[in-house]
């Protein structure tokens, strides 16, 4: 049998089984209304559920958004408190969700980052907007703190996930803060900072043998098991909520610049669920008025080593070839994207493009930002910012527009990217040693 057809019954199955133990309940998620296939537009109960059962298509979470006079909702969010909850009301989460144990990420520096812009030629507005200041030092606490509300709502006492680092640890901490028990899987050579950050918080750590793929096929493998009762996988059964946290990086990104839609944002690539998020939201805050509806453009950004998106938009193809992933980038390192004819939607809706850059180049981009910025980006970041050079060194990106760069995560999850990094000279403890090194200038 091809092998597309058996990807389609697996699917299937899945999107069956899911459906199958998801049990209607009463659930209080804010102005979460139903979820929505993103494909066929076939509308399913509020549930433990990440799969159309009749064309087998993602589900989104589809809302009752809040209608009446924009300055009075501007002014909600502006008192409310300094992270994602701020925007409660625009999330798939109870009213009184600030008041839950939670980790309570959100609403990260946007730094102005004018030394960079220097350096790159960029004679416009120039921003970082830098997720590493999130509790674990990465953007996935965003995800995760909406997808532990979703577990409460459903009554899951495990939280889980598949993992290429960054969200092991996202998980980990806040099923401790929240009360849950943890078990994620990962890849089993990850980057060592990492795999320490995940296993810390005292929940169960699994290396699988295999790269991100082949923990993502494990971890739906158990969802259909009766070993995975009452377990809340943030990244499958609970995909449709998790994805949603994403959209509070265009709110705080707008609402930052003086409730104003950047020219140009370029954003990491790696199941390309942050990239669609992130247009979903600005969408929505442009239907409620809360900014102006002018045009804007989102670049997509790859590892040249993991790259299925940014060869499909270059070639013009509407498919994405799955691909083996062989890079630095191991955050970004997923092969077979499941978003990815998503973002190339959205790339070529808003006159954007998906561009990559090879390990080299994402090791000189770390360096340049942490040397123009003083911010110390994880590869992910060396992605956005080697991307973002590259864009303007081709002709694509404009210049002279005010434009927002990502970096997703801290760059001492991967100190390996920059181990050749270190002293500048060993000197005696002396006036002299210090003069003989060249230094006192």
């Amino acid at each position: 049998m091809a092998t597309s057809a058996m990807g389609k019954m697996r699917r299937k199955g899945l999107a069956i089984m899911a459906a199958q133990s998801a049990t209607p309940t009463q659930v209080d998620l804010g102005p979460a209304a139903a979820l929505s296939c993103r494909e066929c537009g076939t509308r399913f109960d509020l549930g433990p559920i990440f799969a159309c059962v009749e064309c087998f298509g993602p589900l989104e979470v589809a809302y009752e958004l809040p209608v009446g006079d924009p300055e009075t909702l501007r002014k909600a969010i502006e008192s409310g408190p300094d992270n994602i909850w701020r925007y409660a009301p625009l999330l798939p989460v109870p009213a009184d969700v600030a008041d839950k144990p939670s980790l309570n990420p959100g609403f990260t520096k946007l730094v102005d980052a004018r030394n960079l812009a220097a350096e790159l030629g960029i004679t416009g507005k120039l921003y970082v907007k830098d997720d590493s200041g999130n509790p674990t030092h990465s953007f996935k606490d965003r995800v995760v703190a909406i997808a532990v509300e979703a577990a409460r709502a459903f009554g899951f006492t495990t939280l889980s996930c598949s993992s290429t680092g960054n969200l092991a640890g996202a998980v980990g901490a806040a099923a401790a803060r929240a009360g849950f028990r943890s078990c994620v899987f990962i890849p089993h050579d990850l980057e060592q900072g990492k795999v320490v950050m995940a296993a810390v918080y005292g929940g169960d750590l699994v290396g699988i043998e295999g790269n991100y793929d082949d923990v993502n096929r494990f971890c739906s493998e158990l969802i259909g098991d009766p070993l995975g009762e009452g377990w809340g996988f943030v990244n499958v059964n609970l995909r449709p909520y998790y994805g949603e946290g994403s959209k509070t990086l265009a709110y705080e990104i707008c609402e930052q610049l003086g409730w104003q839609l950047p020219d140009q944002i370029v954003i990491p690539i790696a199941s390309g669920s942050q990239l669609t998020k992130i247009d979903k939201g600005l969408q929505e805050l442009i239907r409620l008025g809360l900014v102006e509806d002018r045009p804007y453009k989102i670049f997509g950004a790859q590892a040249e080593g993991c790259s299925p998106v940014s060869t499909a938009f270059k070639a013009g193809h509407e498919v994405v070839r799955p691909q083996k992933p062989n890079t630095i980038a191991k955050s970004l390192a997923i092969g077979n994207p499941a978003d990815g004819p998503y973002v190339l939607d959205i790339a070529r809706r808003t006159g954007g493009y998906v561009e990559d850059v090879n390990d080299e180049q994402v090791v000189d981009a770390i360096r340049l930002l942490a040397r123009t910025e003083g911010i110390f980006a994880e590869t992910a970041g060396g992605v956005t910012v080697g991307v973002t050079k590259k864009l303007i060194d081709n002709g694509v990106l404009d210049p002279t527009l005010t434009t927002v760069v990502l970096n997703t995560g801290d760059g001492l999850k991967t100190l390996e990217a920059v181990s050749g990094t270190g002293q500048t000279a060993t000197i005696r403890p002396s006036l002299d040693a210090f003069r003989a090194a060249g230094l006192a200038s």
